[in-house]
């Protein structure tokens, strides 16, 4: 059975995540000390208590996100259930690539904080509040969604950020030209087409100074090869090599994040049939259920989640 470690994005933020597995894991409550020493500060604190406007700016959700996803993998290794043994492939959601190559040791979890720090501050910086959007296109495929993008930039930027799932996709870019897409997919067809309540317009040419600040942190930092290939984002295909990972790291802070080919990849050609989503929420096991109907599918973000994931394994 090939097996794929998947590892979520923004938007599956919670208060108290990760906070039972640091009580119950001393391996979990290990990542969340080291994320805060890396950051210079207790990130943990507002993880664990909030407020919750605080957890969810985007240099801070980012590595409270990958600290959770690392702290979920050390639990699953203090039980037995370790990557290199279990996991065939790893995949991120956006921010979670970088989760993803942390659990696969191509980065250290300091410097993956450190990164996603730099990432969500960059990403912030890159467009002044309320000149950007993103909204969801629901009931047109990445096709029919990428074309009203295109209507609708009208010199404007709008463009297919992220691609779901089947009839699931995210458009980014100027809010005029945004809310134009809203009306135009509903004309076209669109089941649903609603703003959503994020700070910034990721994954569109509007992050292109927030790129240029990527380059430069990456080129930094230490990036191995991960024990296990990563399915990039912007790619839909596995990378190994170190200088490609950085590569497609700074193409994915503007590029569309293709969620969707990278599972039917994993599903199709790669022939994995269970995915292990490790980190906070469930939507990447809802994601996968609906572009690979037939994969088994697990999430472990709680000591009480392990148990399934041993059984979806087999262990």
């Amino acid at each position: 059975m090939a097996v794929a470690f998947v590892f979520p994005g923004q938007g599956s933020q919670i208060v108290g995540m990760g906070k039972a597995l640091a009580e119950a894991y001393p391996a979990s409550r290990a990542v969340f000390e080291e994320v805060d020493e890396a950051l210079g500060e207790t990130l943990s604190d507002v993880i664990w208590n909030g407020p919750e406007d605080r957890l969810t700016l985007t240099a801070n959700a980012q590595p409270a996100l990958m600290a959770v996803s690392i702290a979920a993998l050390r639990a699953l290794e203090a039980e037995g259930i370790s990557l290199k043994d279990n996991a065939n492939f790893v995949a991120g959601h956006s921010l979670g690539e970088y989760s993803a190559l942390a659990a696969a040791g191509s980065l250290s979890v300091a410097d993956a904080a450190r990164l996603l720090r730099t990432r969500g501050n960059a990403m912030q910086q890159a467009v002044a509040v309320g000149v950007g959007a993103m909204a969801a296109l629901l009931g047109l495929d990445f096709e029919a969604a990428s074309e009203v993008a295109e209507e609708a930039a009208q010199g404007e930027v709008c463009e297919a950020a992220n691609d779901n799932a089947p009839g699931q996709v995210v458009v980014s870019g100027h809010r005029s030209a945004v809310e134009r897409a809203l009306e135009i997919a509903k004309a076209k067809g669109a089941k649903r087409a609603v703003l959503l309540p994020v700070s910034a317009p990721f994954h569109c040419a509007l992050m292109t100074p927030a790129a240029a600040v990527m380059a430069e942190a990456l080129a930094a930092a230490t990036v191995n090869a991960p024990a296990i290939p990563l399915i990039s984002n912007v790619l839909a295909a596995p990378i190994s090599d170190p200088q490609e990972i950085r590569q497609r790291l700074v193409e994915q802070v503007t590029g569309t994040v293709r969620w969707r080919e990278s599972v039917e990849y994993l599903a199709g050609p790669a022939g994995v049939t269970a995915f292990v989503e490790i980190g906070a929420g469930k939507v990447l096991a809802g994601l996968v259920k609906r572009i690979a109907k037939e994969a088994a599918t697990v999430s472990v973000g709680t000591p009480e989640d392990i148990a399934g994931a041993r059984a979806l394994l087999g262990l």
